[in-house]
């Protein structure tokens, strides 16, 4: 499955987001993120994005020994190159696609992240309802553009939402001190 097109939307009234996949076979593919989910998986998708950013660098992934510091500002610096590159004007397609996991979306319980050949990433998502219906769970592979261009738009959508999600953890760094204050 080739991916054409993004959507992920914060919904009030549910307060879940809506990931909407397009693909270049006119299909669509919707699921569930819950904020449950989203405390878990957050950070993650972060590491393997870093993790996938970096190893685009033969000089890093050659055995060379790097520190987190400039494995962190390769990442950033990769992702700052591929947001100039994607399109986030164009609006999602809206046009009536083929529902392949039917018109519900899938509450994604469970998500499989698999490192693959070549910096591609696989992401499996899974829904296990209770009371023993039947599972339904698809499988999407993203390269580290694709991947990062889905994280953004998470991040946007998560910024609507106001989840206080835990910081990543580039954002935990201490803050560098305050110049001192006199009170005379």
């Amino acid at each position: 499955m080739k991916v054409h097109q993004l959507s992920v939307t914060y919904l009030r009234e549910q307060d879940r987001l809506l990931v909407r996949i397009n693909t270049s076979d006119a299909e669509e593919l919707r699921l569930w993120f819950t904020r449950r989910l989203m405390l878990e998986l957050w950070p993650m998708m972060h590491k393997v994005l870093t993790d996938q950013l970096v190893s685009l660098e033969s000089s890093v992934t050659s055995g060379l020994a790097a520190d987190e510091d400039m494995k962190q500002m390769l990442a950033d610096f990769r992702k700052q190159e591929f947001l100039q590159e994607a399109d986030f004007d164009t609006p999602y397609n809206e046009q009536q696609a083929k529902l392949p996991l039917g018109e519900e979306p899938l509450l994604v319980t469970d998500l499989t992240i698999t490192h693959l050949a070549g910096s591609m990433v696989a992401l499996e998502f899974h829904e296990k309802p209770p009371g023993g219906d039947k599972p339904r769970s698809f499988r999407l592979e993203l390269d580290p553009q694709l991947m990062q261009g889905f994280v953004h738009l998470v991040d946007q959508a998560l910024t609507q939402a106001s989840w206080s999600l835990p910081p990543r953890q580039r954002d935990t760094a201490p803050e560098p001190a305050a110049k001192p204050r006199y009170l005379n």
